[in-house]
């Protein structure tokens, strides 16, 4: 058995979180380039000239790359043989994100459903489990902002829907949202599972990195059709009209019950904030 410090944990979370805010992941900037290379919009390659520029700043100066710094969401592997010494994981992943919201000056936006008052640190954040063989521990964060969070969806499309519905699903929902979530966004689609099993990998698939392509060929066709599907919309960088409406779609699937087709699309903004602790 080994054990990790709870302090450790806490600490490297905590400092995990403020990278985040304040700089843009190498895939994003990659994508942001090569999205300028295609834009034919004057306007949006402005836009997308932008944004390469806010990111440069907020690395320089170590200010948010967005306003909206986002609820806190843990995505937990942690190992058979783990164990957290000297406290709950859970404790030591909520007083990393509301010491880290605090000293680096995060808005704080988690709050009541009903009153609307602000919890004060952001927290509780949304934590997801998975028990894994080994001794490791792996935190992958997201910082999750509600203009995206809001123009996702989930749907339950009956089997004989098949690709087309759920191509078309996805393409909809991601021309209904406009300019909301900011664009160009990166969509992450879950395929199968159950209801709220559909949510959660589509969620997951927003952390794989921008270009990467998808293993399974079947998926790789998918995400190609969707994105090209997407970027003839012409909503553009910032809703203003232009060939790149997303950097990219990720899709993931798994098993569903005979009777039903689960299908969630989770769109992430331009900011897509996440990053990877091990233990």
């Amino acid at each position: 058995m080994r054990s990790i410090p709870y302090n450790t944990i806490k600490e490297k979370v905590k400092a995990a979180i403020m990278e985040a805010a304040f700089i843009a992941g190498e895939d994003l900037m990659a994508g942001f380039k090569r999205a300028l290379e295609q834009e034919e919009s004057p306007l949006g390659k402005e836009i997308l000239n932008q944004l390469i520029e806010n990111a440069e700043i907020a690395r320089k100066e170590r200010i948010p790359l967005c306003q909206d710094t986002g609820l806190a969401v843990f995505f937990v592997e942690m190992g058979d043989e783990v164990k957290v010494e000297g406290g709950l994981l859970p404790d030591a992943l909520n007083e990393a994100t509301k010491e880290a919201y605090g000293e680096a000056y995060l808005r704080k936006s988690a709050c009541n459903p009903f009153t609307r008052k602000n919890t004060g640190d952001n927290t509780p954040a949304i934590i997801h489990y998975d028990i894994v063989k080994g001794d490791k521990l792996h935190i992958t964060f997201c910082a999750k902002g509600g203009g995206s969070e809001n123009m996702s969806r989930v749907t339950m499309l009956t089997p004989s829907d098949g690709k087309k519905g759920i191509e078309d699903f996805v393409v909809q929902r991601v021309w209904e949202a406009e300019a909301n979530p900011c664009p160009p966004v990166i969509v992450g689609v879950g395929i199968g599972g159950t209801f709220e099993r559909a949510a959660l990998i589509a969620k997951k698939a927003l952390l794989e990195p921008i270009g990467k392509k998808n293993p399974d060929p079947e998926l790789a066709e998918m995400e190609e059709r969707i994105l090209k599907r997407i970027n003839n919309l012409g909503i553009g960088p910032g809703g203003l009209g232009g060939r790149i409406t997303a950097l990219d779609v990720h899709v993931k699937m798994e098993p569903c019950h005979i009777a039903s087709l689960p299908l969630a699309v989770n769109i992430n903004c331009h900011s897509s904030r996440h990053a990877e602790i091990d233990f």
